[in-house]
């Protein structure tokens, strides 16, 4: 059990806080909650109190005999706050103190994980993102908020992430990962395309992307800037990373390339159809015309493969950095004779890296578990043994961070 303080600052979002309380409380943490004064004026202090079993306060006057502004920050394994509003990032940055939840950063010697919610404006605002800087070079994890749908009509960058996107940062924090990929920039893609036929069918795969967001995820909590481009995913966006979607595997290529431009990693995840129809009816093909044509395919481009020659192309000398992934990570799921088939996709697709599993007959697609083997350009590889998804992408992570340094 970690004593975890959640700190709760002074936006609309507050509500969602409380499931993320409970996420925290179910898992068997002590969680003891310091909401701002104004932040009691969108959830009361007998809720927060209910919910997490624990007395509240906002104030450094209350049990003065037991120094709470320096204690509960001391006593802590975790400090999260959520929401961090535009003047809670202001004051923490600035090593403010004017209350117990600022007090409590000060002392805080834990890990400190920061989710924003503001407007839109807010957030973009050249202060704010000096003040998001500063506080990720003294080492805490600030996440970037989701895009979506704020206060009133307003749409954009600035919404909480899902809680339980939050909480996922929290648990892969508490586990103890390392912040090596700090001030990287990775991409990855998740999901599997789809290749339409007509307006209502398409050729497509059964990839969940699970495997691709547990990726995103762990990158996140690892001190990564990340970009997904999610191929047809139906999950909640992981916890501060930059969503990109996409349809077909040509989108896919096209963004993929876009985001990998100045990228130090890009780990292809995605499920990407190897052809297309032909052609894309224009009308929903109808079965009272008799028997359909035969579905003539054609092949998509190889983004993996593209990657790879890009970076060849590109790796005569140059200032500044690099135009292209230092780091390249395939996927390749395999039916039969996997390793075999593995290492000539390597060969083939100029990748540093290529994590290899068996798929079909209940494995890998769909579930929260994976096993695999990464082939390692040049010789050797590594075996992971089944397990959650999360611990495959810390391995592949740990590969990628080797070859970064």
């Amino acid at each position: 059990m970690t004593s975890i303080v959640l700190g709760v600052g002074a936006g609309i979002a507050v509500y969602k806080s409380c499931e993320l309380l409970r996420l925290f409380t179910e898992s068997g943490h002590d969680v003891r909650v310091v909401p701002t004064r104004d932040a009691l004026r969108f959830v009361g202090e007998p809720t927060w109190a209910a919910l997490s079993g624990n007395p509240v306060t906002t104030e450094v006057w209350e049990s003065v005999h037991e120094v709470p502004h320096v204690r509960i920050g001391q006593g802590a394994g975790l400090v999260v706050v959520a929401p961090a509003t535009a003047d809670l990032l202001a004051r923490a940055a600035h090593g403010r103190a004017d209350d117990l939840l600022t007090g409590t950063l000060l002392t805080a010697r834990c890990p400190v994980v920061f989710a924003p919610a503001m407007h839109t404006e807010m957030w973009e605002h050249p202060a704010t993102r000096a003040n998001v800087a500063l506080l990720r070079e003294r080492g805490a994890i600030v996440i970037e908020p989701a895009v979506g749908r704020l206060t009133g009509a307003d749409t954009g960058p600035g919404r909480l992430p899902d809680p339980a996107e939050i909480f996922e940062v929290c648990r892969s924090v508490l586990a103890g990962r390392a912040r090596d990929l700090a001030g990287r920039h990775v991409v990855v893609s998740a999901g599997g395309t789809r290749e339409a036929i007509d307006p209502v069918r398409f050729i497509g795969n059964r990839s969940s992307g699970l495997q691709g967001y547990a990726l995103a995820r762990t990158a996140v909590a690892r001190g990564a800037e990340v970009t997904v481009v999610s191929a047809n995913v139906a999950l909640p966006d992981p916890a501060g990373a930059k969503v990109v979607r996409v349809e077909s595997a040509r989108e896919l290529r096209d963004a993929v390339l876009a985001a990998a431009a100045h990228a130090d990693a890009v780990v292809m995840a995605a499920a990407v159809a190897d052809f297309r129809p032909a052609r894309e009816s224009d009308t929903k093909i109808k079965k009272s015309a008799g028997e359909p044509e035969p579905i003539r395919l054609v092949r998509n481009p190889d983004v993996l493969a593209e990657l790879g020659e890009t970076r060849r192309a590109a790796a005569g000398p140059a200032e500044g950095p690099a135009p292209y992934p230092r780091v390249i990570v395939g996927f390749a799921a395999e039916t039969d004779d996997v390793l075999a088939n593995g290492r000539a996709k390597l060969e083939r697709k100029g990748c540093d890296l290529l994590v290899v599993n068996q798929v079909g007959r209940g494995l890998a697609f769909g579930r929260p578990d994976n096993a695999a083997v990464v082939l390692i350009a040049g010789g050797g590889d590594v075996e992971i043994p089944r397990g959650p998804k999360e611990d495959l992408a810390d391995v592949v992570w740990d590969l990628v961070a080797e070859r970064l340094t």
